[in-house]
């Protein structure tokens, strides 16, 4: 994990006290809401549909057991006792009161955590692959890079007011597990012929009103380059962007409507910035700055190769379904990394007790070198686990409910928190997955069913990616009533789901009794068709969307007369 340096510890502390200030001279009405509010934004505060709502940063999904400990005392001693990590690998509390938030800044400053920069029209949390630096297929690990994006983009000074938010991921494998193509900017690592490492470089990605799949803008940028592309990028974005109207500010509007002419933009204005920008060597990355912020990257002490083991040998049935699901394959000889399902009945997707932050910190410290990573699917993963550890941990994960043995199945599903707690929802999610996970417990069933990613959005915001889901239900509101669009065929850009794209939607929208109905009958109607092998994607592309459509609309009831065929 990146080592905080004193400078970094003095800035976190010195913007808690000034947020301290803000919020004591509020209190006092002597700082006005609208002026307020453009500060507690930029530290993280929202005020959502109840209470005010913490987001904090984890950047690029990294969390040590002390960082989570200390969360969990923040849920405990300041919240209802529970937080929701969301897909962009931060952390959110829903329940804090106002006057007790500076107090929150501090405990977080403590540990080297802020919400800086987890909302507003800025450089939002930089995210990357959740196995980076222990994935088995990664060619460059992520980590630093995307540790130095963090420096480079937090508190930006010309970037502080973009036309629009602005998300970064990053990724350094094969396999895309940090969805690049969803992002205003996505960065895949790569080598060129001669073996130089840089960053092939997508932009205008995103969901939203208007779903698009980033374009690629440059196929190699060098390295130690990448800082003053990024500023080009991001420079001409701030120039041209619209700002006459918000749900048309988004880079990805931008890119659509210029296309060539915008990376013709944005390739000038690289050649201006190292040309004519006073100072703009000084954003060359060094060699030796990388080599430093790469050195806290290493493996943890303790972390030798080992010889690896036969992990399935004389495994009872249900470790076996959960080493093959929960367990992935390691880039270090003897070791895996494994993940702690946060998907389970009676909880939603995503949301933790201060309890289990505490025994989620305890498995960490026991099997894991004090190291947790957050995942795009809401999830949490150890990465450091020793094959030799493994039966051990799953007793001790399976004592916690954090053993589910259904990674990457139906019930393993992304769901924003909705109209239960957000101001912008249309819908409640919570309600929908919570009675689709409830119609899906049979083990067998689910396995039966196998790989299917299904996102669940409240609003058009697309929190959930229901855009990118291989099953998406966005909802709707209809004269103040709850309605759930489905769309199917989605891809996140992974190699289960083919190139990123977003879903179709199959209909007209279903009524809130109707949503889960929907759901099931989609997958009953691939059960039906598949071909043998055939996983859920296929067998949709493979047919077209007609058979799903006329399976769905036989289970309406209160959209009956509303639907045709």
């Amino acid at each position: 994990m990146y080592a905080y340096t004193d400078f970094d510890r003095q800035f976190v502390h010195a913007r808690a006290a000034q947020f301290r200030d803000q919020l004591e001279r509020h209190l006092a009405g002597q700082l006005p809401d609208d002026d307020f509010r453009a500060l507690r934004l930029q530290n993280g505060w929202y005020i959502q549909r109840h209470a005010p709502m913490l987001r904090i940063a984890i950047p690029y999904g990294v969390l040590s057991s002390k960082q989570l400990r200390q969360l969990g005392r923040i849920a405990r001693e300041h919240d209802r006792g529970y937080g929701h990590f969301t897909t962009r690998q931060n952390l959110q509390f829903n329940w804090i009161p106002l006057p007790q938030s500076a107090d929150v800044m501090d405990l977080l400053a403590d540990v080297d955590m802020h919400g800086i920069q987890t909302s507003g029209n800025c450089i939002r949390n930089i995210t990357s692959d959740v196995t980076a630096g222990v994935a088995a297929d990664e060619l460059i690990d992520p980590r630093p890079y995307a540790e130095v994006l963090r420096q480079w983009s937090t508190l930006h000074p010309e970037f502080a007011f973009l036309p629009r938010k602005f998300k970064i991921a990053i990724s350094g494998a094969k396999e895309d597990r940090a969805a690049i193509g969803w992002h205003d900017i996505g960065l895949q690592l790569r080598r060129n012929e001669a073996g130089e490492v840089g960053f092939q470089v997508f932009v205008g990605g995103g969901m939203g009103r208007t779903p698009i799949v980033g374009q690629e803008i440059n196929p190699f940028v060098p390295w130690q380059h990448i800082l003053l592309y990024l500023e080009a990028i991001v420079r001409t974005y701030n120039r041209f962007g619209r700002r006459d109207n918000m749900y048309k500010a988004r880079i990805k509007i931008l890119v659509k409507a210029e296309g060539q002419a915008y990376f013709d933009a944005v390739n000038a204005e690289y050649q201006s910035i190292l040309n004519d920008d006073a100072g703009s060597h000084e954003q060359i990355i060094p060699e030796a700055e990388l080599a430093r912020v790469a050195a806290s990257f290493v493996e943890p002490q303790g972390v030798t190769p080992a010889a690896g083991i036969d992990i399935f040998e004389g495994a009872a049935p249900a470790y076996r379904r959960w080493l093959e699901r929960n367990v992935h394959a390691h880039r270090v000889s003897g070791y895996r990394s494994v993940t702690l399902s946060l998907k389970r009945l009676g909880l939603p997707p995503g949301d933790i007790t201060d309890a289990q932050m505490d025994a989620a910190a305890d498995l960490s410290d026991r099997f894991s070198h004090g190291e947790l990573r957050v995942s795009h699917d809401q999830n949490l993963l150890l990465p450091w686990v020793r094959e030799s550890d493994l039966p051990a941990l799953y007793e001790a994960a399976k004592a916690q409910g954090f053993a589910t043995p259904n990674i990457g199945l139906l019930t393993d599903m992304i769901v924003c928190p909705g109209g239960d707690f957000c101001a912008l929802a249309n819908a409640r999610s919570i309600p929908v997955a919570a009675e689709i996970t409830e119609r899906f417990q049979d083990l067998d069933e689910l396995w039966d069913i196998g790989d299917i990613d299904l996102h669940i959005s409240g609003c058009i915001n697309s929190c959930g990616h229901h855009h990118s889901g291989h099953i998406g239900v966005l909802g709707v509101d209809k004269d103040g009533s709850e309605w759930y669009q489905i769309t199917l065929g989605g891809s996140d850009g992974s190699t289960l789901s083919g190139a990123a794209v977003p879903g179709k939607v199959i209909g007209p929208s279903f009524a809130a009794d109707e949503a889960a109905d929907a759901v099931e009958a989609v997958i009953a109607t691939y059960r039906r068709e598949r071909e043998a092998g055939e996983r859920f994607l296929q067998t949709v592309r493979r047919i077209g969307l007609d058979a799903f459509k006329q399976a769905t609309n036989r289970i309406r009831r209160t959209t009956a007369k509303q639907t045709t065929d």
